[in-house]
């Protein structure tokens, strides 16, 4: 059966290649009806490739045929040329998402169906070529292609965690840290426009994007400057949560004429200067960059706790402090949920 997933939409370069991806997907399981292949499985695909050849088909349509069961283990290559990478990355999507749809997931030790294996395929497919994908938008074509039964936007979100937690398995065998992967993950969750408010789409259904952050992060928190602002940060959101779980009033901007302190001016100033580059940055896909318009706020950061007392006896006042700690936890939140990381 031809995988359901649009091929034009996943290969990685134009031309002809979207021609030829779709011609190794006719034929992609044609050699599982030969008599070589049912008397000994392991040699599906390479079968199929000498079959191709034989009858004359493009060889990257041939190494398609044979590649797009890769990667079948951690050891295992992935495949690299643009058709072979449109058929693994097709093969195996349409397989998550079928079996999704009836509801047939891995449970506890369980995985009859290899579909761990599958979206670690993805995984590395994805992140060894530099592949960008939007995942959930696949994910509702290839659901609303098949016609299945299932809830769209809940089945989409299902999936996607899915190929977090085997993110998450795949980074932290790359050393990553796990408290870096589950605060990006946990700020990707929703683009943030701290200035108004607001709440938008989900960033984390591109896996590439989320290792980039991942492996900024890192390197900006092995920094003095990154440091530093995680203690600042972290206290600040302390703070926060402290009164919010009280219900003390917060303002909901920040007024300048409320200051008392030079200190109070200097972080304000600051945190609109690094939220504007950061945010930036991030438009540019710049995740170093993010982080280095960050590191602008350790020292006005650090001076405010020194010299100001975020719950003064004035109302107002203290209102318009919290606002100025909520400030900082958004631009911070651009990038990563300090709160999740350790230390």
């Amino acid at each position: 059966p031809t995988p359901s997933v649009a091929f034009g939409d996943i290969s990685p370069s134009r031309g002809e290649i979207p021609a030829l991806a779709r011609r190794a997907a006719v034929l992609a399981k044609a050699d599982l009806t030969t008599e070589v292949v049912g008397e000994f499985p392991e040699l599906q695909g390479a079968m199929g490739r000498k079959y191709a050849l034989l009858q004359g088909e493009h060889t990257l349509v041939a190494a398609a045929i044979e590649e797009h069961y890769k990667p079948q283990g951690p050891s295992d290559r992935v495949p690299t040329d643009p058709v072979s990478v449109a058929i693994a990355l097709a093969d195996k999507l349409d397989t998550l998402v079928g079996f999704w749809a009836i509801d047939e997931k891995p449970t506890g030790s369980k995985d009859p169906y290899a579909l761990r294996r599958a979206a670690l395929g993805v995984i590395r497919i994805l992140v060894e070529n530099r592949v960008r994908l939007a995942l959930t938008s696949l994910f509702d074509r290839a659901y609303q292609m098949a016609n299945y039964l299932a809830s769209g936007p809940a089945f989409s979100a299902d999936l996607l965690a899915f190929f977090h937690d085997r993110l998450k398995v795949y980074l932290r065998d790359q050393g990553a840290r796990h408290d870096l992967i589950d605060a990006v993950l946990a700020a990707g969750s929703r683009l943030i426009s701290p200035s108004r408010g607001e709440i938008g789409q989900s960033q984390n259904d591109d896996l590439l994007q989320i290792v980039r952050r991942v492996l900024a992060l890192g390197s900006f928190l092995d920094t003095e400057d990154g440091r530093n602002l995680l203690a600042g940060t972290k206290r600040a959101a302390n703070i926060l949560a402290a009164e919010e779980k009280k219900k003390t009033t917060i303002a909901e901007n920040v007024e300048p004429a409320l200051f008392r302190e030079d200190t109070e001016k200097s972080l304000f100033a600051a945190v609109n200067q690094a939220e504007k580059e950061a945010g930036q940055a991030i438009h540019n896909e710049d995740f170093s960059a993010a982080m280095l318009a960050l590191s602008a706020l350790r020292e006005p950061v650090d001076s405010f706790f020194e010299r100001v007392l975020v719950n003064d006896e004035d109302q107002a006042v203290r209102a318009n402090r919290l606002a100025l700690l909520a400030r900082i936890r958004a631009a911070t939140d651009q990038v990563a949920d300090f709160s999740k990381i350790a230390g």
